[in-house]
């Protein structure tokens, strides 16, 4: 995993006032995806994350779906953004602490670091301004197996501290993510656009367009992280549910995310009790979503 911590600037031009945001991310294949700089963000510090999950043991690498250079198989020139020298949740500790209340954090990929940013300083959920999640399945099928979807099944552990921390959190899961989708005549739009990244754009998602065409007999891709973006910076695209998450971590359901809706007044106590509730997705407008995602890839 890396953590980009991006320039107000980038904020700034999608919202009325500029935001401190880091983006916790897994691109698809560990130590061969910081590309900053295609972006024009050279100096974005870039801090590596856990090799592991909290559980320690072999990542989940999803390379049949992101192709083994984690970007489609484009096989890009080596970036020249180099790493900092601190790890992820030393990071997010460090700018969480320094602006407190001010830093939000995009978690595009298993919770591993933000969990060991918890454990490192026992005050970092109530100093994080909010963090919006991509991940989980309520109500709805996993993508790994029935029960789990990949974020969550990557460190269910980790997933289960931090939706327990107490943190102002977000979480955006397939049953809101698999409803936007680019078709193949939403990808040649793209291609066909002037946005200045959207060619090469459009070149990266042929091989996880592919996978979805034999996976799941659909000729397009779903837009999990763009989704998961658009909740940040527009959440009044969504409405929420707001119920204690936990998660299972172990088992053959190992990776299910499963919420109290607060439907019953139970008589006993039972593990979500005591616990912060979260925020889930639970409607979108798909239309405006998708318009607002199609418009920043193709007019900037």
């Amino acid at each position: 995993m890396i953590i980009d911590l991006l320039p107000t600037l980038m904020a700034n031009s999608l919202l009325h006032e500029p935001q401190k945001l880091i983006i916790d991310t897994d691109p698809g294949i560990v130590n061969k995806t910081v590309q900053c700089e295609l972006a024009g963000h050279q100096n974005v510090p870039v801090a590596e994350g856990s090799p592991e999950p909290l559980k320690g043991g072999i990542p989940r690498v999803a390379d049949s779906i992101h192709g083994s250079d984690g970007l489609g198989n484009m096989f890009l020139a080596p970036p020249k953004t180099k790493k900092i020298d601190k790890f992820a949740s030393e990071f997010l500790v460090e700018k969480v602490s320094e602006y407190p209340g001010q830093v939000s954090v995009l978690a595009l990929g298993p919770l591993t670091n933000l969990a060991l940013a918890i454990k490192r300083d026992s005050s970092f959920a109530s100093k994080v301004k909010k963090i919006v999640v991509l991940g989980g399945s309520v109500l709805a099928l996993g993508n790994v197996n029935p029960a789990a979807e990949a974020n969550i099944y990557g460190d269910p552990e980790a997933a289960d501290i931090v939706f327990t921390s107490g943190a102002n959190i977000v979480v955006v899961g397939l049953n809101i993510t698999t409803q936007i989708k680019f078709t193949d005549a939403d990808l040649l739009e793209l291609k066909e656009s002037r946005g200045k990244y959207a060619h090469l754009l459009s070149n990266m998602c042929k091989f996880y367009r592919d996978w979805h065409v034999n996976s799941d007999g659909f000729y397009g891709i779903f837009l999990h992280d763009p989704v998961s973006f658009v909740a940040l910076v527009h959440p009044d695209l969504f409405t929420y549910k707001k119920g204690v998450m936990r998660v299972e971590t172990q088992g053959i359901c190992e990776g299910h995310t499963i919420m109290d809706l607060g439907l019953k007044k139970w008589n006993t106590s039972n593990p979500w009790t005591g616990y912060s509730p979260v925020s889930v997705a639970w409607t979108v407008n798909v239309d405006e979503v998708l318009r607002f995602i199609k418009e920043r890839l193709m007019k900037s």
